[in-house]
């Protein structure tokens, strides 16, 4: 660590980030799935000619293109941080992390640029098939941004394809091990499934809100069906492909584990799934734990007398913080189950066709609508704090990748962070619950853009919907 960087100022960088990271994640997790709920509902509508899901689209549409831009937004000034927090790790990192964030800019948000105008404005003024497509690249364009950043996070948690020079930089010398490194796909599929539960949980409880108010309302009953379907078949893929990440980092970052599963001692003969406790890491011990004999073991080796290491074996100096790891991934497991039971349940009164009448359970809905964002969060939590002490995992620490930076410059920054992200985005999330609001099938429609058509009167172009009676 550069000598004359405080503690504090390590702190307050880190926290900087944090936030800044939390407040973008958010929105990512949001469009990556609405994009491809907006593909499928444009081409359920050119499929079958139902207009509800027109009517659909053109809901979501709005919702989606305030969710984007606050995305773009909220992601552009953590790259600024790279530059003046993190200098040292950009000098040490960048010559591989730099090519792959150029990457998702050349392919993916360039493609996203390219056709979202079209996607936002075109509908009546260019072709369905071109509209269409349009709509195919936008979320097609999210999933490719997911691939490179992800792949430029995984590769911090698990180097591959590289050497390091004699000025202690990280040099590519395998671009495919370098993109395709050991934790990527189960960080990507892990990722995307989480990124549609997202969106079918907020759509479900925005279904739900809508039928609470009347429950004959189509347009209310298609996306609360849709949004049910998603949850009862994405959250069982979720915890298979979450347990495949989790064997996958206990091969690669077994202190993450070790923290996750709060296990301070090696267990020899199977360790216990320890599903409360207090994690006290100054006395390297879990206080006052609940715990299931030899269910650890069973899940994370698939044997229940497989001995696992714990954090006896890891340095002090090398061990994530405990605490917060522990909790965040029980936050994250316990909603995963919750959403588990939602589709469940859908599932039950579907077959009983009670999934429209039964208002308990639209009040449940109506409760978890903001449970995926919760779930991502925990998720990063666990992820990132769990690589503790370390930016590129096991070779670069934290305190090695700072910038010469003051902390009472940092907590400047910080502030004025918190307050301009809490009135910008605040603002931006208020007008997104209030589109929600709005009943679907009964929007008002907004001016588009005056043109002159052929066949369409001036008057008729002030409406996109009249340029297109089928909608």
């Amino acid at each position: 660590m550069d000598p004359s960087v405080s503690e504090l100022a390590i702190n307050l960088a880190r926290a900087q980030f944090a936030f800044t990271v939390s407040f973008h994640i958010i929105f990512p997790a949001f469009s990556i799935g609405l994009a491809s709920y907006l593909m499928v509902l444009e081409g359920l509508w050119l499929k079958t000619g139902n207009n509800t899901y027109l009517k659909l689209f053109k809901y979501w549409r709005k919702i989606f293109a305030v969710a984007f831009g606050m995305g773009v937004v909220s992601g552009i000034v953590m790259a600024y941080q790279f530059g003046t927090n993190w200098s040292v790790f950009s000098d040490k990192a960048g010559p591989v992390i730099g090519p792959l964030m150029a990457y998702e800019v050349l392919t993916a948000f360039f493609l996203e640029a390219g056709f979202l105008g079209i996607m936002l404005f075109g509908m009546g003024r260019v072709s369905k098939r071109l509209h269409f497509m349009a709509t195919i690249m936008v979320a097609f364009g999210t999933l490719i941004s997911a691939t490179w950043i992800l792949s430029v996070n995984s590769w911090m948690q698990t180097p591959a394809g590289f050497s390091i020079n004699e000025v202690g930089q990280f040099v590519p010398e395998n671009w495919m091990e370098i993109i395709f490194n050991p934790s990527f796909p189960y960080r990507l599929t892990h990722m995307v499934l989480a990124a549609y539960l997202t969106t079918a949980f907020v759509v479900g409880a925005v279904g739900a809100w809508h039928l609470l108010k009347d429950k004959s309302n189509k347009e209310a009953q298609k996306m609360f069906s849709m949004a049910m379907w998603m949850a009862a078949i994405v959250a069982p893929l979720q915890i298979i492909a979450g347990d495949f990440h989790g064997i996958n980092t206990l091969e690669h970052q077994p202190a993450k584990v070790m923290a996750m599963e709060g296990h301070f001692k090696s267990h020899d003969h199977g360790a216990p799934l320890y599903l409360f406790g207090i994690p006290d890491q100054e006395n390297q011990k879990l206080k006052y734990a609940i715990g299931i004999p030899k269910a650890s073991s069973l899940i994370l080796k698939h044997d229940l007398n497989a001995p696992l290491a714990g954090l006896d074996t890891i340095p002090r100096a090398d061990q994530p913080p405990v605490a917060i790891v522990f909790w965040s991934f029980r936050i994250m497991v316990g909603i995963g189950m919750m959403m588990l039971l939602v589709g469940v349940t859908s599932l039950f009164l579907r077959l009983r066709k009670r999934l429209y009448e039964a208002k308990l359970f639209h009040r449940f809905a109506l409760i978890m609508g903001p449970s995926g964002f919760v779930a991502v969060l925990a998720g990063w939590v666990t992820t990132e704090v769990g690589r503790q002490p370390f930016t590129v995992y096991g070779l670069l620490r934290t305190s090695e990748s700072i910038a010469p930076v003051e902390a009472p410059a940092v907590a400047a920054s910080l502030l004025a962070f918190i307050i301009v992200y809490f009135a910008l985005f605040g603002a931006g999330t208020y007008y997104i619950i209030k589109m929600m609001s709005k009943t679907p099938g009964h929007l008002d429609k907004l001016p588009g853009t005056v043109t002159r058509t052929a066949g369409i009167t001036p008057a008729a172009s002030l409406d996109p919907d009249a340029m297109n009676p089928e909608e």
